[in-house]
This record gives structure tokens, sequence and C-alpha cells, in this order.
């Protein structure tokens, strides 16, 4: 069974989502839509089903990403830099090309 709830309706009376597998929940002023709410016996279901996607969707940019790991080489007067130093030889070289 599911509903349709405003946000202030939500906030002033937090028992409209017993009873109900899901509630959707708008703003009924500007009909927007903000979220759903899911019945805790869907809860832990929804969470690994959320957590499996997302971690595909990283698994899917790591994989475009993973092949150019490692393929490029720093030249030999920025290998061992590291953060600031690191910045001052970039900035030094940059003046140098001008």
């Amino acid at each position: 069974m599911t509903m349709k709830v405003g946000i202030r309706d939500l906030a002033r009376n937090s028992n409209i989502l017993d009873g109900y597998d899901y509630v959707d929940v708008e703003d009924k002023k500007t009909h927007e839509y903000k979220g759903l709410f899911i019945s805790p016996k869907y809860a832990e279901e929804f969470k690994t089903f959320l957590d499996d996607k997302i971690s595909k969707k990283m698994q899917e940019k790591w994989d475009r990403v993973e092949p150019f790991i490692g393929s490029m080489e720093c030249e030999d007067r920025y290998k061992g830099l590291e953060g600031k130093e690191l910045m001052k030889e970039l900035a030094k070289a940059k003046c140098e090309l001008k």
C-alpha cells in the first residue's frame, strides 16, 4: 500500500508512515517530488540493492580509468617531489616557458 504526503504533514506526524509499504513525499505547494520513505520491513533489502548499484557504478568508473594508471612518466626533475615542493617546481617551469 502506498500514500502521497506533504513535507509539513510528515514533519508534524511521523506516524503517517506506519502501515504503508512506502510513502511518496512531495512539496504540496510546488508539486515537486521530494523523495520516498520505505517501510522498515523493506529497508535492508533496499539498502542491499542500493549498495550493489553504487558499487557497480564505481567499478564501471574504475574500469574506464584503470588502463591509464601508470602509463605516464614524469620528468626526472619532478620525481620524488610532493606537495608544495612539486607546486614550486611546476611554477618555475611555467615561468621558464614565457
